[in-house]
């Protein structure tokens, strides 16, 4: 799928929205912060999210037992017995888990300031790459063509200059295809001043 988001006024560049058919899931980036853990996968019909929980995971075993409330009981532990941070997942279409960090890996990272705001861009993260929202950019440039032996046959096509793919998100995809298109816009004022 592949939309044209924008072009510029002087109609000599625009920017296509281009679905990314090949993202890489984003937990398998060495980089990731929180720990997952899969409470419910419907029956099998989802992947779990991480396949080892992380190491509160065992703690979890213990708990899940106890469907009512074994989350509270979850949450709470690891506020208390870690100084960490937990937050349910539980999107329409894929698995219910649990994403959380410890306090100490919490210091670590921020001093605790920002942690649930990486938790949760984790997890949006994640759950636009389970839905299929990832996004990548096209630039391109509008080429004039006339015919060697025709000089009033003319042709118009788009040529690629610039693109970039993986984002998570076609909000974010969107924000960042402008920029893009903007750059190139203003590079052409400048070439023509």
């Amino acid at each position: 799928m592949s939309d044209v988001l924008a072009t510029t006024e002087d109609g000599r560049f625009r920017v296509r929205l281009v679905h990314d058919e090949h993202a890489e899931n984003p937990r398998h980036d060495a980089e990731t912060l929180a720990h997952v853990i899969t409470i419910d996968t419907h029956g099998g019909q989802y992947h779990p999210v991480d396949m080892d929980g992380g190491p509160l995971a065992e703690m979890w075993e213990r708990l899940k037992w106890n469907r009512w409330t074994g989350i509270d009981i979850f949450t709470r532990y690891v506020s208390i017995f870690h100084g960490g941070i937990v937050l349910e997942s539980s999107p329409t279409g894929g698995p219910r888990s649990l994403w959380y960090m410890t306090g100490e890996e919490a210091v670590a990272l921020d001093a605790g300031l920002l942690t649930e705001g990486y938790i949760e861009a984790e997890m949006e993260e994640y759950e636009a790459w389970a839905s299929g929202d990832v996004w990548g950019f096209v630039v391109e440039e509008r080429a004039d063509w006339t015919r060697d032996d025709d000089e009033d046959e003319h042709m118009q096509t788009w040529e690629h200059v610039d693109s970039c793919f993986g984002f998570y998100g076609r909000t974010y995809a969107r924000s960042q295809a402008r920029e893009a298109l903007d750059f190139y816009a203003a590079r052409n004022a400048v070439q023509a001043a």
